[in-house]
């Protein structure tokens, strides 16, 4: 089996999977449908174009660096700026780095990595104001899935390893379920449609593991820190990613 690992790194990225009305939430990883459109957009694919492509595709995600949430309050007005509109909050996640993976068929996988090198449309991460950091970094991998993201090193950005005391590091991992996983949670990110005016969405089953990586650099070799960042304790609970409470 073939893996497609891309990696998702830029200033601020917003995944939203359950956004409503003036409140837009993100989701703390990106979401399937969100990766898709980015593949879709590299490719050259109009947003009527139909999905029938990824139908098989099975989506993953390593959180290598969690970032933070960000809120942004914005207003609006009408043309004739006679009418105000509600004010919006839109969150987004600041500093953040991602490791998603797909898999499907291999001649699938390699030229969706030959789009994301030369993309047909700008691609953007989430949202059409969150560029990438730069040019996707992506890696074609001999393996399944979850074996790809597991072994693969670990991309946090060094002021983000100088702040981890910590030999090693326990990432979240989610992934498509299989048959024999355990079901954690489902998620309405499939991608149906991209038609702006029929947008549709179908649910998937993931499930939640962390995987553990070591850190690069030994201990007596590292520069004082200046605290520890999210997700850089090895007393990690991976259940606090699906929190009822909306961030």
């Amino acid at each position: 089996m073939t893996t497609l690992l891309i990696e998702l790194a830029g200033a601020q990225q917003s995944w939203g999977s359950r956004s409503r009305f003036s409140r837009r939430a993100t989701d703390l990883a990106p979401t399937k449908s969100g990766v898709i459109g980015l593949i879709a957009a590299a490719l050259g694919m109009d947003r009527t174009a139909p999905l029938d492509r990824f139908a098989d595709l099975r989506y993953g995600v390593r959180i290598d660096q969690p970032g933070r949430v960000e809120r942004d309050f914005q207003t609006t007005r009408s043309l004739d700026g006679q009418t105000s509109f509600p004010l919006s909050h839109r969150f987004y996640l600041a500093d953040a780095v991602f490791l998603a993976g797909v898999q499907t068929a291999s001649a699938e996988l390699h030229e969706y990595r030959r789009a994301l090198a030369s993309p047909y449309y700008p691609l953007y991460l989430g949202r059409r104001a969150f560029p990438p950091a730069g040019p996707l970094r992506t890696e074609l991998v001999e393996a399944p899935l979850e074996e790809a993201l597991r072994e693969a090193p670990w991309r946090a950005r060094p002021h983000h390893l100088r702040r981890i005391r910590e030999a090693t590091v326990e990432l979240d991992l989610i992934v498509d379920a299989r048959g024999e996983d355990e079901i954690v949670e489902s998620l309405q990110d499939v991608p149906q449609s991209f038609d702006p005016r029929r947008r549709r969405y179908g649910s998937r089953d993931i499930a939640l593991s962390t995987v553990t990586v070591v850190h690069p650099t030994p201990p007596q070799q590292r520069p004082a820190g200046r605290g520890e960042l999210l997700g850089s304790s090895t007393d990690h609970d991976p259940e606090a990613l699906l929190s009822d409470e909306e961030v």
